[in-house]
């Protein structure tokens, strides 16, 4: 249909009302999350050690910013709780390796496009040896993320001395400039018991590529390791979605036909999971700019926001290696 002639731009006073609405709005969600969180932080008993939760492929949900799980990797990573996706998946990756068996001193883990991730320290808190990759710092299109703060170009980037002392860091954190849709040959060897990526694949260029980003990946695996990534996931699944460029959004279909490549490689991609309880509150408040990040307020629930024209997520995968 086409647009209607003659439409009146909107006056000055029309847009400054739209924007103090979505202020108000987003102000009102804030103040909603903090209350919950005070309420749970007051009744919740957190156990010294993590507790098996069956972690699958999921989508992040509010359920999970309240599980007990998560709550525990917060206060291991000296955060807290909040109902925002990037926390979820900081605390998803941990759990998921660590169900895995995949936290234990002696391993080896292969971590891409880790910016300025606090995980690669934290890891070797645990006696964990961390090879930490990012694109080199020559790159063109490195600079976006260099711009904003967000990319290393050398271990000491990455050193966090509230989850690991230096010298720990320099014994088993190392640092190696990879392109993650050419991952070098001698890194495809199988050294490595698990490998991991949060919200870098989306940034390859089109679906396919972070699909075959993935596929090449578990090559760095020995037999068993495990793989978890993260990335954008489209919540509208009856439309068109932003299939090239910058930023991609997959649905499910487009996980499912990763997980079938993948089992015909041999490995096996947890299936995706339901959000426990189905959906509440905050899975449903859907975030517009000015997000967080961008001067928005700190607290308000950030599970679900506008991307592209699309209602987008983090979903989170878990892959297990098959035999050589």
């Amino acid at each position: 249909m086409p647009a209607p002639a003659n439409v009146p731009e909107p006056s000055p006073e029309l847009l400054h009302e739209a924007r103090t609405l979505r202020i108000n709005v987003k102000m009102l969600a804030a103040t909603l999350a903090q209350a919950r969180l005070a309420g749970l932080t007051e009744t919740a008993t957190l156990p010294g050690v993590p507790r098996r939760f069956g972690l699958g492929s999921r989508i992040c949900c509010q359920a999970d910013i309240e599980q007990d799980w998560l709550r525990h990797w917060c206060r291991a990573l000296g955060t807290s709780p909040r109902y925002h996706r990037k926390l979820w998946e900081d605390c998803f990756v941990p759990q998921a390796l660590w169900e895995a068996g995949m936290l234990e001193p002696g391993r080896r883990g292969l971590g891409f496009a880790v910016g300025t991730e606090d995980l690669p320290a934290f890891f070797v808190g645990r006696g964990i040896e961390v090879l930490a990759t990012d694109l080199d710092a020559s790159d063109d299109r490195a600079d976006a993320w260099r711009d904003s703060g967000q990319h290393a170009n050398r271990a000491q980037n990455l050193y966090r001395p509230r989850l690991a002392k230096a010298a720990e860091c320099d014994r088993l954190l190392g640092f190696r400039a990879v392109d993650m849709t050419a991952i070098p040959e001698d890194l495809l060897q199988g050294r490595f018991d698990f490998v991991w990526s949060i919200c870098a694949l989306e940034h390859l260029g089109s679906l396919e590529a972070g699909e075959d980003f993935i596929r090449s990946a578990m090559r760095c695996l020995r037999p068993g390791g495990t793989a978890v990534h993260t990335t954008e996931y489209n919540m509208d699944q009856d439309r068109p979605t932003l299939a090239t460029g910058p930023t991609v959004l997959y649905q499910r279909r487009h996980l499912d036909r990763l997980a079938r490549a993948l089992a015909a490689d041999g490995h096996a991609m947890r299936p995706l999971q339901d959000p426990p309880g189905g959906q509440h509150l905050f899975d449903q408040l859907v975030d517009v700019p000015p997000y967080p990040h961008e001067g928005g307020p700190q607290d308000a629930p950030h599970l679900r926001l506008t991307l592209g024209g699309y209602t987008t997520t983090s979903v989170g995968l878990i892959i297990q290696a098959g035999a050589a």
